[in-house]
């Protein structure tokens, strides 16, 4: 159905009163700040890296300039993929029937833009806590492997629960299990009907429900018995926004922002009970003997797994580092050496660990251990194969099995925070070991977040690279191993890796071309391209080559380098050639000249060589990159 400009008018003035009246949240607010101005500016220029640290730092990024364009519009204007990209993956929205999200389809700079801002359209995209949400729904009706620990009843139905889910979305759940933690049954009042507890648990696990769902198919007297329950069940376990969520929407936005909301405050709330329990009561005890750690499995945070991560380095000279006992450790026998982040353990069992007194000059590696529950693990595949199998680690024992994964206690402190909260706040230190503990637990999720940290901190694009160092150079690779980089997206099969590695070396191949490292890396590339003797291709160097090119040529078309050369080739040409015989004569002639031009800051070229501009330097450089290729691949004996 089409509108007409009358319709168009009043729908516009009723969602402004909406807004004006608090129902209804404007999607794209005007936001003045500095840091979203920064914003603004970083999508124009297409500006990836300094993209990812603003959205990192909480911007708001569905939000609009004074001139009405919100980062969204802006790069898809300028035509910057990649950032189009990070803004999606983080929430950007581009609705089609909404103002903005025309105007950033109509504005796409080119078609593979506007398809993926189309892949992305609400309609066909779903909300970020989507996959958490649906994971802890299904855990209702879940029945392989086992990991429910309590038991409700309602009438002649049982519901099969998960204590620590219960206590971290409802208060009455969190006061009554913290008095009685080793409860597996509940009953509920009978003048309670089953369907109406039936809604309230798909509410706190996280399911979208409705008036309407509810009371399907029910008489008038039902239906008002089902109501009646609905109304005792919320304020018995005191969930006030029960009612708020089953009331019928018909408008999206609305229906869309409502879900929304109850989808973040489910997720701060299951948040929160993670960093208060499971990352509190984390231990930190010697490597050596953290085999002997004994936690009953009637336990106050409700955890029926240890999760264990030993340190990546033995600590070498740490004089101080146990020499002096903190408060909570004041009267522990000298030969228990068993810490935790809150000195005692909140009551929790755990056995105490018998080891002779540390040396004053050599520290014990240390292990963390974390409590965790199976339910949110087997959002893992890994895991979720471990619990559904024969395995020891699938068996029940009297204490809760210990379980050592091959990452340091940061990484897996981070999958963990992934797994409960779909949170995934690390820095670039930690994201190539992320990254492999992710693929080794097929979530493929995190995995691709750790991809996007780390090919968002050097970013090979011109704005970020031309524009401040016109030369190519950057602070970037004091920061990360780019070869590391490479090799860990080859193992990890991510392609944005891949490209990415390949991206910043082109960008920065002067600096890289003559490192007998770089050579390896071509070598280790021409090994991994199946049916070499057919293509004679080495994936690598064709990515080098495509994104040299590009480096030049956005150069050159930014000046209108390439139309000049075009309409005068044979005096271009002529032009390199005088540069490359003539250096030699220049230099025997004028050498007093040459000198007075180095010192005087003349432009040269990657080989030593005094350059007109800065764009024949860039047109020799590229062909001098270009022949070192060449020779490498040459010496290196590969046909590429």
């Amino acid at each position: 159905m089409v509108l007409n400009k009358h319709q168009i008018e009043a729908a516009l003035a009723t969602e402004a009163r909406a807004i004006s009246s608090g129902k209804l949240k404007e999607d794209n607010p005007l936001d003045l700040s500095d840091n979203f101005k920064q914003l603004c500016e970083a999508c124009r220029r297409g500006d990836l890296k300094a993209c990812q640290e603003l959205i990192s730092s909480g911007v708001n990024i569905n939000a609009r300039d004074r001139f009405d364009y919100t980062p969204l519009i802006l790069a898809s204007l300028c035509g910057h993929y990649e950032v189009i990209r990070l803004l999606l993956e983080n929430g950007a929205l581009c609705e089609r029937d909404t103002f903005q999200g025309e105007r950033c389809l109509y504005n796409a700079l080119n078609d593979r833009i506007r398809n993926l801002l189309l892949s992305y359209d609400y309609a066909k995209s779903t909300n970020p806590l989507q996959p958490l949400a649906a994971h802890i729904t299904s855990l209702l009706s879940r029945t392989t492997p086992q990991t429910s620990d309590i038991t409700l009843v309602s009438y002649n139905q049982s519901f099969h629960l998960h204590k620590f889910l219960l206590a971290a979305r409802s208060p009455y759940f969190a006061k009554k299990l913290a008095a009685t933690p080793g409860t597996s049954s509940w009953k509920l009042s009978q003048n309670i009907a089953a369907e109406s507890v039936g809604v309230a648990l798909q509410y706190l696990y996280l399911s979208e429900v409705s008036l309407r769902s509810a009371t399907f198919g029910l008489r008038d007297d039902e239906e008002k018995i089902v109501l009646e329950g609905l109304d005792k069940i919320s304020r018995q376990l005191e969930i006030e926004r029960l009612f708020e969520s089953l009331t019928e929407v018909s408008d999206r936005r609305m229906l869309r922002q409502r879900r929304a909301e109850e989808l973040d405050r489910g997720r701060d709330q299951l948040e929160a009970w993670f960093k208060d329990n499971v990352v509190k009561n984390k231990i930190i005890v010697d490597t050596e003997k953290a085999g002997n750690i004994h936690w009953d499995r009637e336990n106050s945070i409700f955890a029926d797994i240890l999760l264990r991560a030993d340190d990546d380095d033995d600590p070498r000279d740490s004089e101080s580092s146990d020499a002096s006992p903190g408060p909570s450790e004041s009267s522990t026998p000298p030969q228990t050496h068993v810490r935790n982040t809150l000195g005692p353990l909140n009551g929790i069992p755990v056995g105490l660990i018998k080891s002779r007194s540390l040396s004053r000059h050599r520290a014990a590696r240390k292990s963390t251990l974390y409590p965790a529950h199976r339910a949110m693990l087997l959002r893992s595949e890994y895991f979720l194969a471990m619990f559904s199998s024969a395995f020891r680690e699938a068996q029940e024992t009297p204490h809760l099995q210990i379980i050592t994964l091959d990452c340091s206690p940061a990484v897996l402190e981070t999958i963990l925070g992934f797994l409960y909260t779909e949170r995934a706040d690390f820095g670039l230190d930690i994201a190539i070991d992320v990254l492999f503990a992710a693929d080794q637990l097929f979530i493929e999720k995190l995995k691709q977040r750790a991809a996007l940290i780390i090919s968002t901190l050097g970013n090979g694009s011109t704005s970020t690279v031309e524009a401040d160092n016109p030369r190519g150079e950057t602070a970037a690779e004091d920061v990360i191993d780019i070869y590391e980089v490479i090799r860990a997206g080859w193992d990890t099969r991510v392609q944005r890796l891949e490209e990415f590695a390949a991206r910043f070396l082109a960008y920065r191949l002067e600096h890289y071309i003559d490192e007998p490292e770089f050579a390896g890396l071509v070598e280790d590339s021409a090994k991994r391209t199946k049916g070499r003797q057919e293509t004679d291709s080495v994936d690598l160097i064709d990515d080098l080559r495509f994104y040299l090119s590009e480096r030049f040529r956005l150069r050159f078309e930014d000046t209108g380098f390439e139309e000049m050369t075009a309409e005068a080739p044979v005096d271009a040409m002529k032009e390199l050639e005088i540069r490359d015989t003539g250096s030699e004569t220049q230099q025997q002639v004028g050498g007093s000249d040459i000198e007075a031009q180095f010192a005087a800051g003349a432009i040269r070229t990657l080989d030593g060589e005094i350059a007109g501009d800065e764009f024949a330097q860039d047109a020799i450089n590229y062909q001098i990159l270009l022949g070192k290729i060449d020779s490498l691949l040459e010496k290196l004996g590969l046909d590429a």
